[in-house]
């Protein structure tokens, strides 16, 4: 609703999607065809990855910080209990428990991918790939729809405010993972990944 805000936002999109592809090209120039991915090189980017990782353990512990210290500890403003006055809560045993089975197979799949490029198995590999693929997109439909079907917003006091902005930033984590495992998946049919 702000003037100009479609706008910027495709701006801002193409920009991203712009600078994800250059730095996709870049790494597969120099790993496949310019032979720049040294030990060094790779022990520098597995660095990276788990600083990476560990960084956002800290942004969704946050998350978690806001949640439980406004469940365990309701005040007076929130009328002294969790879920708040005139919030229903979705229920743990529907979509997000379907979610959570979910994501526990994509990993094991993306594990089954992991260990066949490990194992020199191109054909298994893409298999798994494929697999982690069609379940991220199966989870981002499905919390979309949970989106859609929950009985309250963000506007709605802690609650809202601290359910769909970790829940939107875990389901925009999966969505640049699934990019992510989109390009690998490509390039492990192309032949780019060998068991080292």
């Amino acid at each position: 609703s702000y003037q100009g805000s479609v706008g910027i936002l495709s701006l801002g999109l193409i920009l991203v999607l712009y600078t994800m592809f250059v730095w996709w090209r870049d790494v597969v120039r120099e790993a496949t065809y310019l032979g720049h991915h040294t030990k060094m090189v790779q022990l520098g980017l597995r660095y990276g990855m788990i600083l990476f990782i560990v960084s956002e353990v800290m942004f969704f512990i946050a998350f978690f910080w806001a949640f439980f210290h406004s469940s365990l500890a309701p005040t007076i403003a929130l009328g002294a209990i969790w879920p708040p006055k005139g919030i229903e809560a979705i229920g743990p045993w529907e979509i997000p428990f379907l979610n959570t089975l979910i994501l526990l197979s994509s990993g094991a799949a993306v594990t089954w991918a992991h260990h066949a490029i490990l194992a020199g198995s191109q054909r298994q590999a893409i298999y798994g790939l494929l697999a982690t693929i069609l379940l991220a997109i199966v989870f981002t439909a499905f919390q979309g729809m949970e989106y859609v079907e929950a009985p309250f917003t963000i506007s709605d006091g802690i609650y809202g405010s601290t359910f769909y902005l970790a829940t939107g930033f875990h389901g925009f984590h999966v969505i640049i993972g699934t990019i992510f495992l989109v390009i690998c998946c490509i390039r492990e049919y192309m032949g780019h990944f060998t068991s080292k």
